[in-house]
């Protein structure tokens, strides 16, 4: 491996030579594939349905080509070549491997036991997901719990609510009290943000939003329930219940694992100079890391009875599709990320001049909806650095200092509002693809984002008031 920066001079000489592209040289023409592949995602399963679920990965890459061909050939092959290795080495490698393991080792824990989906039982599976996302990561309380709220509730009618309050609370909410719920948080923590300051802050906004939505969930849900009941219904869910059993327990230690991986490559510091992959840095504890979660996986697929992921109807159908998708978001969203790095000199300053007031000062506000509507169309972890080194990017004064309110701004904006359509945090796309799997009619793109308006602007807007207008917290 030490041999690898070597062999990048002799195998791509231009690319030693290749800087990091200015954003404040870049038009927004550069984000066009970008934003095609979104509209892709939102349009295609409405318009073309049957070609873009045949041909979806076939699409994502002609719109990532799109993007690397003319870049290549304005900046350099050396150019190209570094913003898909920045992308593989740095960002999706290490997304994609933990989805993977989540996916996986979650995928080997079977409930079994009879689970009737009343509004009691779904609204107390929803709040526990909730808890377990702050401590296991949003993938991996949703990839754990959703198999077992779809068995609960596969007898009933409607049920698309269930899955979309799902993903609001267990996919993306929940996340938000420790840095282990989501990457944004864990990012801040490695930045310097205390590990405390996170669980003692976020306390309340994520204690308020999960109270509001579990409360009109249960008014949703019970509402459905009593129309859709029939006297059949009402016999099985009087029924004695079985006793829950839960096969494949050895799992709950491999995802015990994942968690201490995640946690290593943060803490350790080796002394170590890692490693150049075409122009990008591969970090030992990285490396490391990316390891265990792959021997994790392994080790999953061979003690878990081939029973057990049976019971859950497993594939790796949902992790491929989010692989292929997000693949190509992560290469052509470069330049959307390198125009807002810039600042006011991008092509998008007058979007960043928006959140600073006349003196250069956080408007914390708007700090609050930017980051997160950003987040919901681009990669959370990325907008949340964005707007940290935008509000100053010393972790100790916007912790104390007077920029706090911006820092939480940042926080509860990135993690969020991330459940505002499918694509603002991962395990929403994992989510939708497993209930679709299981015979729940989803709603499309837009169809999603009536519900996350709808339910969620009300929420944030009283966010707003409380924590960065009023500021009683």
């Amino acid at each position: 491996m030490r041999h690898l920066p070597i062999l990048s001079l002799i195998l791509f000489p231009t690319l030693s030579h290749a800087a990091d592209f200015d954003g404040a040289s870049l038009s927004l023409f550069w984000g066009a594939p970008f934003a095609l592949i979104l509209l892709s995602i939102a349009l295609g399963p409405l318009f073309f349905a049957h070609t873009w679920h045949h041909h979806f990965g076939k699409i994502t890459a002609f719109w990532t080509l799109l993007f690397l061909v003319p870049f290549a050939a304005v900046f350099g092959f050396g150019a190209g070549v570094h913003t898909v290795a920045h992308a593989l080495v740095e960002e999706y490698i290490p997304f994609i491997l933990l989805l993977l393991a989540l996916y996986t080792i979650s995928g080997g824990i079977l409930v079994w036991g009879k689970l009737n989906g009343t509004p009691e039982l779904n609204t107390g599976l929803l709040a526990a997901g909730t808890v377990m996302a702050s401590f296991m990561g949003t993938t991996g309380a949703a990839m754990l719990m959703i198999r077992p709220l779809l068995k609960a509730n596969h007898y009933r009618k409607k049920k698309v609510h269930v899955v979309v309050f799902f993903i609001f609370l267990v996919a993306n909410i929940g996340g938000g009290l420790t840095p282990l719920g989501d990457p944004p948080l864990f990012l801040g923590f490695l930045k310097g943000v205390d590990f405390m300051w996170t669980v003692k802050h976020m306390l309340m906004p994520v204690l308020i939003s999960t109270v509001v939505l579990l409360l009109v969930f249960y008014i949703i849900d019970s509402r459905y329930h009593a129309c859709e009941t029939t006297e059949e219904q009402i016999q099985q869910e009087e029924e004695v219940e079985e006793d829950l059993r839960i096969s494949g327990k050895w799992n709950f230690l491999l995802l015990a694992g994942v968690v201490g991986a995640v946690l290593l490559s943060g803490l350790w510091k080796p002394d170590h100079p890692g490693f150049e992959i075409l122009g990008s840095h591969y970090a030992l504890q990285n490396l490391v890391r990316d390891v265990i979660l792959l021997v994790l996986t392994i080790v999953s697929l061979l003690i878990t009875p081939k029973q057990v992921r049976a019971g859950n109807e497993f594939n790796f159908d949902p992790i491929a599709e989010v692989g292929k998708l997000f693949l190509g978001i992560f290469i052509t969203i470069s330049p959307v990320l390198a125009i807002l790095k810039a600042g006011e000199a991008g092509a998008l300053g007058s979007v960043v001049s928006l959140v600073h007031d006349a003196s250069g000062n956080p408007i914390n506000t708007m700090y609050f909806w930017m980051s997160g509507l950003l987040s919901a169309f681009l990669d959370n972890a990325p907008t949340y650095l964005v707007f940290f080194n935008m509000a100053g990017g010393d972790a100790q004064a916007l912790m104390t200092g007077h920029l706090f309110h911006s820092l939480l701004a940042v926080s509860m904006g990135s993690v969020f509002m991330g459940a505002l359509t499918y694509i603002g945090n991962a395990p929403n796309f994992m989510v939708k693809s497993i209930a679709e799997q299981r015979g729940v009619p989803m709603p499309s793109f837009f169809g999603y984002m009536a519900w996350s308006v709808i339910v969620l602007v009300p929420l944030f807007a009283l966010h707003t008031m409380i924590f960065f207008v009023w500021q009683l917290f």
